[in-house]
């Protein structure tokens, strides 16, 4: 259920407000285009400057939107764990399918602080659980034997999106933790070599603007068709890269405003991105061939 191309959706805002009806129309293209899942509410959603009334709000109309008919994993994380409880117990009741619940960060707790943290929230609610582990924000690893623990001891945690860019340690988990225990790329670049080593799929933030090509990599992979997953990892490269021009999500959101999929606005510590970078975000977009 949770596997293929899982969207990390923006969240549209209108005079410093969520755009419920764009968010909407966002979730109708995303199934109409072939991607697997959505995700509100995470780094690319800008969840640490919506206040808990608006994050309770976005979930919602996402599992409104999507209706059913693909899968919807609520961002529920947070570096308090009464927090994430609240979240993610609200994320339940709403009718998600899933919880993704990032490294606390910030308050920097031990491998033991952060077992207790995690089970905590998985035994609060009986929906599935997702780690997300990102130490390049979060400041903390959740260290292999730390998963592992998590995995055996806590059959609602299912996964864990892994955006560490070490692929030994992606490795690793697949060797310590459960056979179905599932393996998610939190990074575009690396999500056709952590198929190779038994991922299954990716939590996107390139799906935002070309979801379909997004969602056919993993497909082709999945079909035996190597060659030409490889082939279309090594063209999506370099606007990957664009995507991480600035700081995520300025660069994505500029270009679903470019696109015309939604507005380029963003709240505060976050800003418009530079002129510069909007040129060589442009040029990126038109040699992908989405912009002419």
């Amino acid at each position: 259920m949770f596997k293929g191309s899982i969207v990390a959706l923006v969240t549209p805002f209108k005079n410093n407000r969520v755009d419920e009806k764009k968010l909407s129309e966002l979730v109708e293209f995303h199934i109409k285009k072939g991607t697997d899942g959505i995700l509100p509410c995470g780094t690319t959603g800008e969840s640490p400057t919506l206040s808990h009334e608006e994050h309770k709000r976005v979930v919602e109309v996402c599992i409104e939107a999507a209706a059913g008919r693909i899968p919807v994993i609520a961002g529920t994380g947070s570096n308090s764990t009464a927090e994430a409880i609240e979240l993610t117990k609200h994320a339940a009741k709403a009718g998600a399918d899933a919880a993704l619940v990032v490294t606390p960060y910030y308050n920097k707790p031990t491998q033991k602080g952060l077992y207790l943290h995690f089970k905590a929230i998985a035994d609060a609610v009986d929906i599935p659980i997702i780690l997300y582990n990102i130490a390049g924000r979060t400041a903390r690893n959740i260290e292999t034997p730390t998963v592992a623990k998590l995995a055996y001891d806590c059959k609602n945690i299912i996964g864990v999106k892994e955006a560490s860019g070490s692929l030994d340690q992606m490795q690793a988990v697949k060797l310590a933790c459960p056979k179905d225990f599932l393996l998610i790329s939190g990074d575009d670049a690396l999500t056709l070599p952590i198929l190779s080593v038994g991922g299954v799929g990716v939590i996107s933030v390139v799906a935002n603007i070309i979801p379909s090509d997004t969602a056919k990599v993993i497909k082709l992979f999945e079909q035996g068709n190597i060659k030409e997953a490889r082939r279309l990892h090594f063209k999506m490269l370099p606007l990957i890269k664009a995507m991480f021009l600035e700081t995520n999500p300025i660069p994505v959101k500029k270009a679903m405003d470019i696109l015309g999929l939604c507005s380029s606005k963003l709240r505060l510590p976050l800003c418009d991105m530079s002129g510069e970078n909007t040129k060589k975000l442009k040029t990126a977009l038109r040699e992908y061939g989405v912009l002419k």
